[in-house]
Parts: structure tokens; sequence; C-alpha cells
């Protein structure tokens, strides 16, 4: 049976949230509800345990987030296009954020041989990273280590999609100031690792990934 009070403590964590915002910053809602301008982008998981404002202890309007499982930027997902879109071009966003974490279930499952349904197909570009450094991989002492380290390459490899796309190409053609960097968060301790694969502009592009 589904507790109704669970559903009303949620309310009561609101009305306590809203009341100590406003007690420590009395115009922080009516500074809020003038504009959002945010200088990020967040690209991340939608794993409960990573909540994106957190981590880097941001206030709501300072963080403009886009979470699906694993963490992917795929070329032809709409939902994700059309965050990025209203990031680069209305918001002029500075920073594109894209952050794994370490032992992510979606990132687990795209190597298992258990069938998933369809999330199977939304985690077959990992499974492209997986192949591409298998070699790599198998060198791993663990299962888990083997995840952690694709944890990372998918980072890589979703940075590799941001810094492709049409948007950001754009954007740097005109000037517009605007790099793309890749973190993975440790759940473990609350840290994040800069993976040092930032993107500011064409040329770092093809320094990074020849292309």
């Amino acid at each position: 049976m589904v507790e109704p009070d669970m559903v009303q403590n949620l309310i009561e964590n609101n009305r306590n949230w809203a009341r100590e915002k406003t007690r420590v910053d009395p115009d922080f809602f009516s500074r809020l509800v003038r504009q959002q301008n945010p200088e990020y982008l967040w690209i991340g998981c939608s794993d409960s345990r990573v909540p994106a404002n957190e981590i880097v202890n941001l206030d709501p309007g300072e963080l403009f987030v886009h979470r699906n499982v694993a963490n992917l930027a795929p070329p032809q997902d709409a939902n994700y296009l059309s965050v990025l879109q209203y990031a680069v071009h209305v918001l002029k966003i500075k920073h594109v954020l894209v952050v794994g974490h370490y032992g992510c279930g979606g990132v687990r499952a795209s190597i298992e041989s258990t069938d998933h349904g369809l999330i199977d197909h939304w985690l077959s570009p990992i499974r492209d990273v997986a192949h591409e450094h298998r070699h790599e991989l198998n060198e791993c002492p663990t299962q888990d280590a083997r995840v952690d380290r694709l944890c990372e390459l998918n980072v890589i490899s979703q940075v590799r999609n941001v810094a492709t796309n049409p948007i950001i190409l754009n954007a740097w053609r005109e000037g517009q100031p605007l790099a793309i960097h890749g973190w993975v968060y440790s759940i473990a301790n609350g840290l994040v690792t800069d993976m040092n694969i930032s993107v500011r502009n064409l040329a770092e592009r093809e320094r990074l990934f020849g292309i």
C-alpha cells in the first residue's frame, strides 16, 4: 500500500525549506522569479544520489540541468537537443558540464548480458564505447573497476558528442564564449574528478578529438 503521509512529508519539507530560505535571504524568491541567469549547463545522470546543485553548492537559478540515465548526449535525442539549444542560444551559458559518476547503474547494465528491456536501446552508445576500448577494459582487475573506467570513457565520449554538435559549432563560429568539460563524481566521497578534456574552441576540439 502507498502511504499518503510520504507525499505529505514532502510538502511539509517544501514549506520548511522555503521558510528557511526566506529567513536567511528575504529577497531570495523575489530575485529568482524575475529571471534565471545560469552560466552552467549540467548534463548528468538521473541517479537520485547525484543532485546537481548540491554537488557544486549552487542555488536555484544558477545551474541549468539536463539529466538522463548514464548522462548521455545523443545527437538524435530531441529532449537533449532542445535543452542544449535553449541553454546556448537563449540563456547564453558559458560552460557545459558533462558529469558521470562512478558505479553508474546504467553503465553497468550496458555491459551485462541480462536483458533490461527498453533501456538496452538507450544504452547502446555505451556498449559501442566499451567495444572500442575492450582491450583496456579487459585489463581491469575487477568488474567494478571495469565499470568505473567505462564511466570515465563514457564521459569522454559524451564530451565529444557535445563538442561536435552543430549548436556548439555555430556558437563558437559566432565568437560566443563556451567551454565543455568532463567530470566524474564519486558517491563514496562526494568529490568530482576533472577528466582534463575541456574544449573551448574549434582548435581544441581538433587537438583532442582529431575532428
